[in-house]
């Protein structure tokens, strides 16, 4: 290896003033070595006595390592030689200067330290480390590149993975990383972390399961997220999201050794939502801790950090369902670093509002606050997005009670100056943001990712709430008149009904916001009658009435500068009888089937057209579904002939719009049971005309579509092809335009009776409906028993769950008996022993009582005698007197 440099010695040398020494040989066919020397000179006779001792040192240094005079050295020979220099045996400023010559060799000459001097670098490790600071930085760094795989080097990635192996053969080299982390210089904890960080990027699950084994590990943890230097800071916090990864025991021992309050300590101290990338770092660790970890999500919630998340993004936690939220919470300033702190918090609520241990007590304040960010905040869109998916699917909370106040933006003031909106129900909001946009539409037009992911979620949230039969039906009976109104007395359109009954603008320009707001009203309406026989008879009763055009102003704007603007004239109804909601989409159908077909269309003007049919064929598609009354009003409204025409047309490219009306011509076939004009008899002729088999295959194009596969649970918005017609490949940003063709709730229905309708297309009239001809009462009555039946066998459950309990706890409750059984025995044997020993005591003292007073008397006796009496025999009687 020719060229190869040994190492630079830039570390402070510890002998009383700073002391720079920098080594440098080259190898080649002789051995040249310089020595460069920088230090602080000082005017003192002890100065130059000390420089002529490290002279010394480093000329015997570099003795040692350059050889024989004239001998030609090779990097493999000066390694072995700092090798032997790592042992134990060789002075403490020997060892320091070998590791620091390794270091610098390590980047160019990995292999061969790994080889020669691995076991001695791991032996100054353990032994020197704590004791010198400068050789346990050294020994630090000088392992972290050896360890390193993101080197480009060739070769330098499966050196790394090979010396991190032999690193963690035993837990020995964790357990000192982690005793190191206790040291407080600064250089020995840095290097500790980096090198941790290392191991665990390279063997995660290895210093894992060390990490657990390990002495000093959950203290040094905390102890290193409690350090003020922001660089050991981020560091730590670097090193922690590597070990909690994906090992839920680690997560709960640093839980409760208080790790959730240091880290809460360092985003405050950081400045909250406005901090820097150690809160962003300190976040994502609290996200790690909670995410996938029920324990601590339970050990969380009962802690008093719960309250914080709302602090932080300044949402006070109690707020009166009618009362609006502050205004510093709903407009601030965003940067990039705000938002990202934001989206961790809004995260980690949601994944508390999601958990089912939760208290109702506490999901109000966490599902008020998503709501508010979504509806009634200037927080950016994917903000506002992410806050909205969140909400549990099963969500519970009263979203026509809550009051909030939404804003728009000021045009021209580059979001500096906001409006204020009228006070509205959350519910109003939620449907106005799905319909018209953010902002009521301010950027409807434009149909970025972003802004249609916002607003099919808003739609998700609409479908999530409606899902008992009891609000759906609410909120269709509120589109209905009065009971004692008069005949021309029509309810207030809501903007549901209203974009969902105008009609599509054949005169002009198509406004692609006007396709999309009518798109998403089809959606929505189609959740308040899916599976709902109660809807749907109620919705077919539905009369809009005259229609105010659309403006760009909300129905509960407030201008800056006065009181709300007057409503507009309703111009003055004409003679003729007023429509059914089912009558207007079938009308509104055949207007747009009609304008699709025009022969001057673009190719993008006519994708606009079929997003619209698609919307009128989806909806009416699942409304017509097992309700005969209903397929009756929309033949009778002229449904039959609106679908024919567009699955007769021979020069039909696209089978999207030719399935979806195959679809619909079934389900009118397979659930005309009613007596009407148009029977199934009249039907089955123009199915036999169009050909079973066309019809299929028409239902077989629209289903490998790419439109309708794409489509998947958590994604329906989807890009805008380059071409229309061809799907658009690679990936789109945030601000590229997209669309919307239809949501998994319609996917889902059609994947799940595509095949009854195309079974049904063979049947003959007079034969019954492949699902038995089923009325909406009988529906209605099937799916409340099957409610009943689902309710039972959750109480059944419930019970059996109980017995269980309830034998364990009488299982224990007989042990229990027992063992008081014995014990009460036992303490019987026990007391009449204790009885019997205290009869023996008394016995005993009273024998002795006798003995002693014969004695006594026997010694009166022998002293009247005149016999002697022993000492120890009278002082025995003078002890008795």
């Amino acid at each position: 290896m020719r060229g190869a440099t040994l190492p630079v010695l830039q570390e402070p040398y510890p002998l009383g003033r700073e002391l720079r020494v920098r080594c440098r040989a080259v190898c080649s066919s002789g051995t040249r070595a310089a020595f460069l020397i920088k230090h602080r000179r000082r005017s003192s006779s002890t100065s130059s006595t000390r420089l002529s001792g490290q002279m010394d040192f480093f000329s015997q240094t570099y003795v040692a390592l350059r050889g024989p005079t004239g001998a030609p050295q090779t990097p493999a020979d000066t390694i072995a030689r700092l090798s032997d220099r790592l042992s134990p045996a060789t002075l403490l400023a020997d060892r320091r200067a070998a590791v620091l010559a390794l270091k610098g060799l390590a980047r160019d000459c990995k292999q061969d330290i790994g080889d020669r001097a691995l076991s001695g670098l791991l032996e100054v490790l353990y032994n020197d480390a704590e004791v010198d600071a400068d050789i346990g930085k050294a020994v630090l760094e000088t392992l972290n590149q050896l360890c390193e795989t993101e080197d480009a080097t060739p070769g330098s990635r499966e050196l790394g993975f090979r010396h991190t192996d032999a690193l963690v053969v035993s837990d020995k080299t964790t357990h000192s990383l982690f005793a190191l982390l206790g040291d407080t210089n600064f250089y020995t904890r840095f290097a500790t972390l980096q090198f941790l960080t290392t191991l665990l990027h390279n063997r995660r699950q290895a210093i894992q399961k060390y990490f657990l084994t390990a002495p000093a590990g959950p203290g040094s943890i905390i102890a290193v997220l409690e350090d003020k230097r922001e660089i050991i800071r981020i560091e730590a916090i670097t090193m922690v999201q590597g070990l909690i990864s994906q090992s839920p025991d680690i997560q709960k021992v640093l839980a409760f050794e208080g790790a959730f309050e240091k880290l809460f300590n360092t985003v405050t101290q950081e400045g909250g939502v406005d901090g820097g990338a150690v809160a962003q770092g300190a976040l994502t660790c609290v996200d790690g801790l909670l995410r996938f970890n029920s324990s601590n999500q339970s050990y969380f919630r009962e802690t008093s950090l719960p309250p914080v998340l709302c602090a932080l993004l300044q949402f006070p936690v109690s707020l009166d369902v009618q009362q609006a939220a502050p205004q510093e919470f709903a407009l601030q300033f965003w940067d990039d670093q705000k938002t990202a702190n934001t989206r961790l918090i809004i995260g980690i609520i949601g994944m508390l509002v999601a958990s089912k241990g939760y208290g109702v007590q506490e999901n109000p304040p966490f599902t008020r606050c998503l709501v508010e960010i979504a509806l009634a905040s200037n927080a950016p869109t994917p903000l506002k997005t992410q806050a909205l998916r969140l909400l549990p699917a099963n969500i519970n909370f009263p979203l026509s009670e809550i009051s909030l106040t939404p804003y728009v933006p000021v045009p021209e003031t580059n979001g500096e100056e906001w409006d204020r909106l009228e006070l509205a129900s959350a519910l109003d909001a939620l449907v106005e943001l799905a319909i018209h946009g953010e902002y009521n539409g301010l950027d409807a037009g434009k149909r970025t990712m972003e802004s249609l992911e916002l607003r099919t979620a808003a739609a998700t949230v609409f479908e999530n709430f409606v899902r008992k039969d009891d609000i759906r039906q609410a909120i269709v009976q509120a589109m209905l008149p009065a009971p004692n109104a008069e005949p021309d007395q029509h309810p207030r359109p809501t903007p549901l009904l209203h974009a969902l009954a105008s009609p599509p603008n054949t005169t002009s320009t198509l406004d692609p916001a006007e396709v999309t707001s009518t798109h998403l009203a089809t959606l929505m309406f189609s959740h308040l009658l899916r599976c709902s026989p109660r809807a749907k008879a109620s919705a077919c009763e539905v009369m809009p009435g005259p229609l105010q055009p659309t403006t760009q102003s909300s129905s509960f704007f407030v201008p800056a500068d006065g009181g709300p603007p007057e409503p507009a004239a309703v111009e003055p109804e004409d003679d003729d009888e007023p429509q059914t909601l089912l009558q207007i989409l079938t009308e509104n159908l055949s207007l747009a089937l009609l304008s699709r077909s025009r022969a001057n269309n673009s190719d993008r003007e006519k994708r606009e057209w079929d997003r619209y049919v698609v919307g009128y064929l989806s909806l009416l598609s699942q409304w017509l579904w097992e309700d005969p009354k209903s397929v009756r009003g929309f033949l009778d409204a002229g449904g039959l002939g609106v679908l024919v025409e567009p699955i007769n047309q021979t020069s039909e490219v696209d089978s999207i719009v030719p399935g979806l009306c195959a679809f619909l011509l079934g389900v009118c076939y397979e659930y005309n049971r009613e007596p009407g004009e148009i029977t199934r008899a009249t039907i089955h002729p123009i199915i036999n005309r169009l050909s079973v088999d066309t019809l299929v295959g028409q239902m077989a194009g629209f289903r490998e579509d790419d439109r309708f596969k794409s489509v998947a649970p958590d994604s329906i918005v989807l890009p805008y092809p380059a071409v229309p017609g061809h799907p658009s490949g690679g990936k789109h940003g945030p601000t590229e335009e997209a669309e919307i063709w239809f949501d998994w709730a319609f996917v889902d229905f059609w994947k799940s009776n595509y095949y009854t309708v195309q079974r049904g297309f063979s049947t003959e009239p007079d034969q019954l409906s492949s699902t038995s001809g089923q009325s909406a009462e009988s529906v209605m009555l099937i799916a409340s028993l099957r409610d009943v039946i689902r309710q039972q066998s959750n109480e059944i459950e419930t019970l059996q769950k109980q017995l269980k309990e309830a034998a364990v706890g009488a299982s224990k409750l007989t042990e229990l008996q027992n063992q008081v059984t014995s014990l009460q025995s036992q303490l019987k044997t026990s007391e009449e022993k204790r009885k019997d020993v205290e009869k023996e005591q008394e016995d005993l003292l009273v024998l002795l009582d006798e003995v002693t007073n014969k004695r006594k008397k026997d010694k009166a006796r022998l002293r009247e005698a005149g016999q002697e009496v022993s000492e120890d025999e009278e002082d025995d009687d003078e002890e008795d007197e």
